[in-house]
């Protein structure tokens, strides 16, 4: 087996030099902005200032407060994309909003307003060049009142809080809140986000370097014991990599947690499917029973891996990344849309057990023709195939990452139209599929956003000079350190 944290760990460049792109790039790169300024104007017309527009039937729903989720999302990819009056119009919008009360009656998640407003403003002040001062007030107004969620001595915030009386019902937050503190002057708010992560790191875990999926903030424990790169746990493990590649902290613990997580997951969760010999992570369960289970969520891993094996100069590393993103696409070049599912299970060697019901004949079927069958058929604007994709063609340059974002492109404009702008469907795997009413926020920052810049000028954001937070909001970085981690 690999052991990857005995290994001496260099920086070195994370794309590939001297890469550029093929003819017919600027097509696509255009097809995306398509895209987007179609959205973006059926959200200006229909759900201006509301966080999600409902595009199948032409309104609005405020599931992030009702600060206009939207609007934060996508003012970097506007600015990226060069539409400068639409990111002044944000701007404008943004500094009339109070982020001190919530607009709606629902309490305020910690983890989803951090990577979007926090990390959308703080990213589109840093892109448009430091000039909109309201971008960094407007961030620091809504983590003041996101603070109370740390209560009294607890290392861990509760991830729900409630504005007006601040009781709080585990998000990471470190780049996020390591930005605000630069750009305020504030360090409590950089306190507050490692201590919640140094916590994580040096508590009890059921697998080495894998904390389980639930914490109870009141104790800090472990809530049950179950382990996965996907929802619950995935942000607190992309960050571990990125949090030193974008401070250059000397703080050795978050690289080398990382590595640790990574050589467990290589030892105890990687399996290969019995039909074409695809590689995923499996989840480990509370009964300590491995379940052969993929989500699109996870999907992120692929450019984790691909991007922190480039940071620790260890190729083994990216070049399972690589094999997590191929299996991942095939989940998208296997269903009848070319669009990939929200779950997915399979079989390796050791069994099929997934915590579930059996699959059934026809899942058998769908299984034995690709390596994994559905068990999620839904698609929800989810970017992390793409992200992992991304990084998979600024990392290789291998043009069929390229492909594989034209086919998406494709894909999106032939299935995910509806009465105005995009929208999720309820199965991948028909092309008749109805439709979800609700284009996400993240539609603007993440899936266009990879898109565009999967066919953009590679200097243009490069992987060099910025790290991207898990909203894709990204930030810039300073010139890469010679070694992360410790190495021991």
């Amino acid at each position: 087996m690999l052991a990857v944290v005995a290994t001496v760990v260099h920086g070195e460049p994370v794309q590939k030099q001297n890469l550029t792109l093929p003819e017919g790039a600027d097509t696509q790169r255009e097809a995306v902005v398509d895209i987007f300024v179609d959205s973006y104007e059926a959200y200006m017309k229909y759900a201006w200032g509301h966080d999600d527009l409902l595009p199948v039937s032409e309104s609005y729903t405020d599931g992030r407060n009702g600060w206009g989720a939207s609007i934060a999302d996508a003012m970097g990819t506007m600015w990226i994309m060069g539409l400068c009056d639409w990111f002044d119009q944000a701007v404008n919008y943004t500094a009339t909003v109070d982020f001190s009360k919530s607009k709606t009656d629902d309490t305020v998640s910690i983890f989803e307003t951090t990577i979007r407003y926090v990390g959308g403003f703080l990213s589109a002040y840093e892109l448009s060049g430091y000039q909109y001062d309201v971008l960094v007030d407007k961030a620091e107004q809504v983590a003041q009142q996101m603070s109370y969620a740390w209560v009294g001595n607890n290392a861990i915030p509760f991830e729900y809080i409630n504005f007006t009386g601040h009781e709080p019902t585990i998000g990471t937050l470190t780049l996020e809140w390591n930005r605000l503190s630069l750009y305020t002057n504030n360090d409590t708010y950089r306190q507050l986000a490692e201590m919640s992560v140094q916590h994580i790191i040096n508590m009890p875990s059921p697998l080495p370097g894998m904390p389980a999926n639930n914490i109870d903030p009141a104790t800090g424990d472990a809530v049950g014991g179950y382990v996965t790169w996907g929802s619950g746990s995935d942000s607190y493990l992309e960050y571990l990599v990125k949090y030193p590649r974008l401070t250059n902290t000397d703080d050795n613990s978050y690289a080398d947690a990382w590595l640790t997580a990574v050589d467990t997951s290589v030892k105890e969760l990687l399996r290969t499917s019995t039909v074409d010999d695809w590689l995923y992570l499996a989840d480990y369960d509370d009964d300590k029973l491995i379940r052969h289970v993929g989500s699109h969520l996870a999907c992120f891993a692929g450019g984790n891996w691909i991007l922190g094996g480039k940071l620790t100069n260890n190729d083994t590393l990216v070049n399972i990344g690589l094999q997590l993103t191929d299996a991942c696409w095939n989940t998208y070049a296997s269903t009848a849309t070319g669009i990939g599912p929200e779950e997915f299970a399979y079989a390796s060697s050791d069994g099929n057990y997934t915590g579930g019901p059996a699959p059934d004949e026809e899942q058998l079927e769908f299984y034995n023709e690709h390596g994994f069958y559905i068990t999620a058929p839904d698609y929800i604007l989810r970017p992390e195939v793409l992200e992992s994709n991304f990084y998979a063609w600024r990392v290789t340059g291998d043009t069929k990452y390229l492909d594989n974002a034209a086919s998406a492109i494709k894909s999106f404009q032939q299935y995910l139209t509806t009465t105005v702008a995009y929208t999720g469907i309820d199965d991948v795997d028909n092309t008749e599929s109805t439709k979800i009413d609700d284009m996400e926020s993240f539609w603007f920052a993440e899936v266009l956003k990879y898109l565009y810049l999967t066919f953009d000028d590679p200097e243009h954001i490069s992987l060099d000079d910025y790290v991207f937070n898990t909203e894709c909001h990204p930030f810039k970085a300073p010139t890469a350190k010679s070694v992360y981690g410790s190495g021991s």
